[in-house]
């Protein structure tokens, strides 16, 4: 692959490190990444690396405030987001998470929680970042598990973020298990079984 000038747009090579940096951490893990493999999936000189990041710990951070505002669209712009009940839009979630599981890991799993389960005790920014990334989507998830709530009634001493938490827990074991065996097949199983736990949780008592 050519490598990009030094001189290009900031924000078009700060854009490449970060999605060559989203890919190989998912395909191989944090420390395994050099920088010299990013610059080369980016396209970009170790220089123009430099130019932008202090190190690879600083694009790893950017990296995860990156992959968060990916992930926003996941609540925006599928069909299910405009469904006007909201524990159909909490199904709806579910339900596309599990159709995005498929090929090579990569292709599915998610970067901070690959990321953070390598870093949480060597780097702090990493943790921390991987944290707000996380939270992040456990926070946004949880707007409509509340209206779910507030609409349909749950089982005692469920909270909408603790649910909300429990659905990151679940997706994120599923990647662990699916790397483990080297089956996504069975990454969605453990969700199939997420949607059943969530349709009880509020009595809906339907098959998933």
């Amino acid at each position: 692959m050519a490598s990009r000038s030094p001189s290009a747009p900031r924000g078009q090579t700060r854009a490449a490190l970060i999605a060559a940096a989203h890919q190989l951490v998912k395909r191989q893990g944090y420390a395994a990444t050099s920088v010299d493999e990013i610059c080369a999936a980016a396209g970009v000189t170790k220089g123009a690396f430099f130019h932008h990041f202090a190190s690879k710990e600083a694009l790893a951070v950017a990296a995860a405030e990156g992959w968060t505002a990916r992930a926003a669209p996941l609540f925006d712009l599928p069909p299910y987001a405009r469904l006007a009940d909201p524990l159909d839009r909490v199904l709806g979630h579910i339900d596309f998470r599990a159709s995005l599981i498929g090929g090579a890991a990569e292709d599915y799993t998610c970067f901070v929680g690959t990321m953070v389960q390598e870093a949480h005790a060597s780097s702090e920014p990493i943790r921390a970042a991987s944290d707000a990334s996380i939270t992040a989507y456990a926070t946004r998830l949880a707007e409509d598990i509340d209206a779910a709530i507030e609409k349909h009634g749950i089982a005692e001493g469920v909270t909408a973020i603790s649910l909300a938490y429990h659905v990151q827990a679940v997706l994120q074991g599923a990647f662990v298990i699916a790397k483990a065996k080297g089956d996504a097949a069975a990454a969605r199983d453990s969700v199939v079984h997420l949607k059943r736990y969530v349709t009880m949780l509020f009595g809906r008592g339907e098959k998933p």
